[in-house]
């Protein structure tokens, strides 16, 4: 039996550690280039921290505390960012019911509208360059899709 044979029926031989942690540091990098590519071709209406913003409202309204704790900045950070896309009219203000200290941030129609538009403009970015592969390696990205939302799961 031949070796590319032997390896067909017992299936590939598993990676050394200096293997896996090549392979870990090749993928790391090129999920890094890929969404800062994303980012650079869509960024053009909103930088990166006022899109976050935006898709973290899209789940539900938040103080701007709360959202300072989900982006690991501080309030003052959070609170610039926020005002800039209030003067926009991405996001609407509100006075919190229970806590006249608070103020309740959510996503305007414009707002949901811009974050949905600046999905779709990603989307097509990848969608284009998906177009140019084979068959055979859009069934590889499949299978690698399922694995790498594992790993960013855990």
């Amino acid at each position: 039996m031949s070796k590319q044979t032997v390896e067909a029926v017992s299936g590939p031989k598993p990676l050394t550690r200096s293997e896996l942690s090549r392979l870990a540091s090749d993928l790391r990098l090129a999920c890094m280039r890929i969404s800062r590519r994303v980012r650079y071709e869509s960024d053009l209406l909103l930088p990166p921290h006022q899109f976050s913003v935006l898709s973290r409202l899209e789940s539900g309204p938040k103080t701007n505390s709360e959202l300072a704790e989900i982006e690991r900045v501080s309030a003052p950070s959070m609170k610039r960012t926020t005002n800039v896309l209030v003067e926009a009219g991405y996001v609407a203000r509100a006075d919190d019911p229970t806590d006249g200290r608070q103020v309740i941030l959510s996503l305007t129609p414009e707002g949901l509208k811009t974050l949905r538009g600046i999905r779709r403009h990603r989307d097509e970015w990848m969608l284009q360059r998906f177009e140019g592969l084979s068959e055979e390696e859009h069934a590889l990205l499949a299978s690698v899709r399922d694995v790498l939302l594992k790993v960013a799961s855990e």
